[in-house]
């Protein structure tokens, strides 16, 4: 059974509840939508706010044929059936309001009529379905799966940063073989250092990072040598260790390019302030000048004579006997016939002027050596003639002259005899240093570099 119809007091009730919430209608409209849900308030309610106007409009449609009606019908009742999808009633209209709408007799009100709109001028609107299983999602595996992504990212970004650290030193590198790395070298009169390495060896790399990577070592590079290297199990790599015997790698070789010869050969892990002073030898100089300073092996016509020489060495002694006992004869007799005054007569001996070595020479007293920031310092080696190298810590401030009152007391003579300072690598910025400079360490551009004590 249906329940009765509200008294007006009942209705006059309703219409103010509902303008109490539906700020600003009119008594007109609201009781018109209550009659449009059979005076539910909750449905009037839920009515206004999602249909509004068009509910209105929809109250007194025109007339139509029983098919079209059918049609309209069942199209509002899908799109009524969308709406609640998205827009889901209150729990209270779902209790009462929509049980109450059903009559005793079994009688459905009329379904709502269907509106469009558009949010954004001509585009049409989209609508999205809610997605059924996102209140399943795992997101504990979502946050593995994110964390797994990074660390992939992580991973790559180190993987690249390594590779850029232990990468080749291709702008030092000849690019060729070992036949034309030699005329190369040859034709620049530079010596050819070649560096023999090996995938498999960690040390190969670390010569790529920190020995081929220093600047000092890169600067000597440019300007007096050839560098050429190349992995062993390649096919110039293999010919170059067997022609040397190399037994191991990474191996690095200095190589006369006009000889082919070794000069000087190094193994394993090389840093780059023992290479340089291994090196210094041999920038003085370039392969040409080397070979013309080489002594010129004697001709075999000489040996031939020195041969015949010492077959006729016992004639020329007894004639040089003979001729020793006539001049000895001779002085006798002379000493006989000059007297007693002559043999008094002394020749005076004649002295030659050379140059005192006692004589010590003053330097500027020598401070104890400074222990500030290493920003204040300029670290400095000193190579000796006798090959031993000396380092000391000074301010750049601090004028040059304290070099000479360093060194002169950590080699012979060195209060006695004057000495100068000179850069071991030709070509440099710095080739002489003199003791009357007035110059600071910081304006001779001596911070953490390698100088040679010269001899005057």
């Amino acid at each position: 059974m249906a329940g009765a119809p509200p008294t007006p007091a009942e209705k006059d009730a309703l219409v103010s509840s509902f303008l109490e919430i539906a700020a600003g209608q009119t008594p007109h409209t609201a009781t018109q939508f209550l009659q449009m849900t059979s005076w539910h308030l909750e449905e009037a309610l839920q009515l206004f706010y999602i249909d509004g106007e068009a509910a209105l409009a929809g109250a007194h449609p025109p007339a139509q044929s029983a098919a079209e009606a059918a049609l309209a019908a069942a199209a509002a009742a899908a799109e009524v059936e969308e709406g609640f999808r998205f827009h889901p009633p209150p729990a209270a209209a779902l209790e009462d309001g929509m049980l109450q709408g059903l009559g005793d007799d079994g009688d459905v009100r009329a379904p709502l009529p269907v509106r469009r709109e558009t949010l954004y001028g001509d585009t049409p609107m989209i609508v999205t379905r809610p997605n059924a299983t996102v209140a399943f999602r795992n997101f504990e595996e979502e946050a593995r799966q994110s964390a797994w992504d990074s660390e992939q990212n992580a991973t790559s970004s180190s993987r690249d940063n390594l590779a850029s650290l232990y990468r080749p030193p291709f702008d030092l590198m000849f690019n060729g073989p070992f036949d034309k790395a030699k005329l190369e070298a040859s034709s620049l009169d530079k010596w050819l250092l070649i560096n023999l390495q090996s995938t498999e060896e960690f040390s190969s790399h670390m010569l790529n990072r920190d020995t081929w990577a220093n600047e000092a070592v890169a600067q000597t590079i440019r300007s007096n040598l050839i560098f050429w290297q190349v992995y062993q199990d390649t096919g110039e790599g293999r010919k170059v260790c067997t022609y040397y015997h190399l037994v191991s790698v990474p191996a690095i070789l200095l190589i006369d390019p006009i000889t082919g010869q070794k000069m000087r050969g190094w193994s394993g892990m090389v840093y780059p302030d023992s290479l340089l002073e291994d090196l210094m030898p041999y920038l003085e100089k370039g392969p040409k000048e080397h070979h013309a300073a080489q002594p010129q092996k004697r001709p075999r016509k000489v040996d031939q004579e020195t041969s015949m020489v010492r077959q006729g060495k016992t004639a020329v002694e007894s004639e040089d006997e003979e001729l020793a006992r006539a001049v000895a004869a001779s002085l006798e007799e002379n000493k006989g016939a000059g007297g007693s005054d002559a043999a008094d007569e002394k020749p005076n001996p004649v002295e030659e002027t050379e140059p005192s070595l006692s004589v010590k020479i003053e330097y500027p007293p020598l401070p104890e050596e400074p222990k500030v920031s290493r920003d204040l310092l300029c670290r400095v080696a000193v190579r000796l003639p006798d090959g031993r190298r000396i380092q000391r810590n000074f301010l750049h401030t601090d004028p040059i002259k304290l070099l000479w009152s360093f060194c002169s007391s950590q080699v012979e003579e060195g209060e006695k005899r004057a000495f100068h300072f000179g850069q071991p690598i030709p070509g440099a910025a710095i080739n002489k240093l003199q003791y009357g400079s007035e110059q600071t360490f910081k304006e001779a551009g001596l911070a953490n570099s390698m100088i040679n004590l010269l001899w005057d």
